[in-house]
């Protein structure tokens, strides 16, 4: 009875979204239309809030039980015979609920569900209005998942008979970033879907200000958070579990996860600069639509069927059309709302170019266009297709499109916390401007004379990362670091650390050496600075595998030997070869190997690289995070300062 109970889980909590979009909708009608509704509306308060905290609870149950019956590997269950099997390891057996179209979609909905819970308990600064069209947009949206979830993809469906064991789960997503990678990034859509809810119930108030930026700005941080960490644990997995040396693709489901955090960039930039000087009120509603609409299209294109990657769920067209309906409602109904209501959004603060304000803008227009190039190269061979024309775009487009426009964006970053905010001095900034200028120079004569032959782009990239990297401190130039607040680190520790992935990329792009060889036992290999050689072939056993693994020994000059074992496994259920790569980390790069076939003469293929800093893109966007997590904790804590002191303000008077 596990599955049928949380099947009446989700029935239940589709039946209170929809219970919480119907009192919003009257409660915002009544409020709006006459002052002496006050007190009705403020009992249909009372009445959202716990609805909607309930709602999440039942969604969790519902996964919950879902994740019972994968452990407990309940075959008659559907989706646990297509996507799991007895002798698969515990870890998989539990992330595996969501390693498949319709777990997925419910971590999706119970993420959603309990993000709403989260902001009736917790948001006590908005408008009641304000408040309650936030909660009715959060209900109208977990509302259209979950009929999707119940009418088109039931993560609870029996079959009869139940077979004696499961199809088995991917082999490409056996591994600990399952665990870690999907609940991340939809922990950072369902915060962006949460800024998306609060711009619908400030349009819908006519109530764009700073105090709705405040109460927006901790989702933003957080979604940008968790989008960032999701992404770089995505690639670092990608990078490793597939074998093919390179840490992005530009795959069309990479650049899904991609186009949400540009936007949210974006957002975070607008939504500061409203919460704390009250400008760019449209910019920073339109980014909120902006920013969901990229999340709903990155679950199209993955959930569609219309895509063929690693990383999408293969499923039936139909379900595809239901999100893009889906889509079509919440964006269109946005941007409709928008157009409606933008005559009542007044213009927030003037500023002039030339300050900090000016300079977040200038992120925000690059951003933009970044996103653009992203979008229509991701879009652009499936509307192709869908006409007739089959064509790819890949990583040159995707390099030389939005290459360029990246620098002057790492240049406009290294700008902005050397300005002051409202206006400045463009003389005076070339001034600060010194030190990140000197920067350049001289790393950009060193890579010249010490590097060889350099692309243009990585050596401007690895100039600009040493320029930003200086800028990024300025803030804490002649400050004393003890009384600096945390939010102000947290912004220095995230530019940094776009600093040091931006070093880690150019130099990777720069740097890197390869090689494929048909190696003999014995027969010694070089790649970039490394001797690698072939020691021997044996088979080997895993826990539900079994797999072919090479013994490599490689050194550097006279150095310390590391031993390899790069494996190719062989997986029966269900009956697919994977390559394992075998990486040796060291503090200036990375010796990556990957073992492929033999070729019956006593010789095997091996794929061996040298990457030089490649480890600064993952420790780069580690530090982006912890940025992000420092300026959200410093930011709650001086508003619950704030809050604190002016109740002490009203008690005392």
């Amino acid at each position: 009875m596990t599955a049928e109970a949380g099947l009446a889980a989700l029935w239940f909590a589709a039946t209170l979204a929809a219970m919480q979009l119907a009192l919003a909708a009257l409660g915002v009608r009544r409020l709006l239309a006459a002052q002496e509704a006050r007190g009705l509306t403020a009992d249909l308060l009372g009445a959202v809030r716990p609805i909607a905290i309930v709602q999440g609870a039942l969604a969790a149950v519902a996964m919950a039980l879902l994740i019972a019956v994968f452990v407990r590997s309940d075959m008659s269950v559907l989706l646990v015979a297509e996507n799991s099997h007895s002798e698969k390891p515990l870890l998989y057996k539990f992330a595996g609920a969501w390693g498949n179209h319709e777990g997925s979609m419910l971590l999706w909905v119970t993420i959603l569900g309990l993000a709403g819970g989260a902001v009736a308990i917790f948001e006590r600064t908005l408008p009641r209005v304000t408040l309650i069209a936030t909660l009715g947009a959060q209900a109208a949206i977990a509302l259209g998942f979950y009929a999707f979830l119940l009418f088109v993809s039931n993560p609870f469906a029996r079959i009869d008979p139940a077979p004696l064991d499961g199809q088995g789960l991917n082999p490409l997503l056996q591994d600990p970033g399952l665990a870690f990678h999907p609940p991340t990034l939809y922990i950072g859509y369902v915060g962006i879907s949460v800024a998306f809810s609060f711009a619908v119930g400030a349009l819908v108030a006519r109530d764009v200000g700073p105090a709705f930026a405040r109460a927006m700005r901790p989702w933003v941080l957080g979604a940008w958070v968790f989008l960032t960490l999701g992404i770089t644990a995505g690639s670092y997995w990608a990078y490793y579990e597939l074998g093919w040396g390179g840490w992005w693709f530009w795959d069309p489901v990479e650049n899904a996860s991609l186009m949400p955090w540009l936007a949210a960039t974006a957002l975070l930039h607008s939504v500061t600069v409203l919460a704390t000087r009250d400008g760019l009120r449209a910019w920073t509603v339109m980014l909120a639509v902006v920013a969901f609409s990229m999340s709903m299209i990155g679950t199209f294109l993955v959930r569609s069927g219309i895509l063929t990657s690693v990383h999408a769920f293969a499923v039936d067209p139909s379900r595809g059309t239901f999100i893009l309906a889906l889509l079509v409602l919440y964006i269109g109904g946005a941007l409709a709302l928008f157009a409606a209501r933008i005559g009542t959004v007044r213009a927030g603060n003037t500023f002039d170019p030339v300050s900090r304000e000016g300079a977040l803008v200038a992120n925000n227009l690059l951003l933009s266009v970044i996103l653009g190039v992203v979008l229509i190269g991701t879009l652009y061979p499936i509307v192709a297709a869908g006409f007739g024309v089959q064509l790819s775009v890949g990583p040159p487009f995707f390099d030389k499109a939005a290459g360029p426009v990246a620098l002057l964006l790492v240049v406009a970053m290294a700008a902005g916390p050397l300005l002051r905010w409202r206006r400045d001095d463009a003389r005076v900034l070339v001034v600060r401007m010194a030190p990140p200028i000197a920067a350049f120079g001289f790393v950009l004569v060193a890579v010249l004379l010490l590097g060889g032959g350099v692309a243009l782009l990585p050596l401007l990239g690895i100039a600009l990362a040493a320029a930003l990297a200086v800028a990024s401190v300025a803030p804490l130039w002649g400050r004393n670091l003890l009384r600096v607040p945390l939010f102000t680190w947290g912004m220095v520790v995230a530019h940094l650390g776009i600093a040091v992935s931006l070093a880690g990329m150019a130099s990777e792009s720069a740097f890197t050496r390869a090689t494929l060889v048909a190696a003999r036992v014995g027969e010694p290999q070089r790649v970039g600075p490394y001797t690698v050689t072939l020691d021997g072939i044996a088979p080997t056993i895993g826990p539900n595998w079994s797999a072919l693994e090479a013994h490599l020994s490689a050194r550097r000059g006279s150095g310390t030997v590391i031993q390899l074992r790069p494996q190719s496994r062989f997986f029966t259920s269900p009956v697919t070869v994977t390559s394992e790569s075998a990486i040796a980390t060291v503090l200036d790069g990375q010796l990556y190997t990957v073992l492929g076939q033999a070729d019956g003469q006593g010789r095997v293929q091996l794929r061996l690289w040298w990457k030089p800093f490649v480890t600064l893109i993952w420790l780069g966007g580690a530090l982006v995070a912890i940025g992000g997590a420092l300026s959200l904790i410093g930011r709650l804590r001086r508003e619950r300062r704030a809050r604190r002191r002016t109740g002490d303000e009203e008690a005392w008077a």
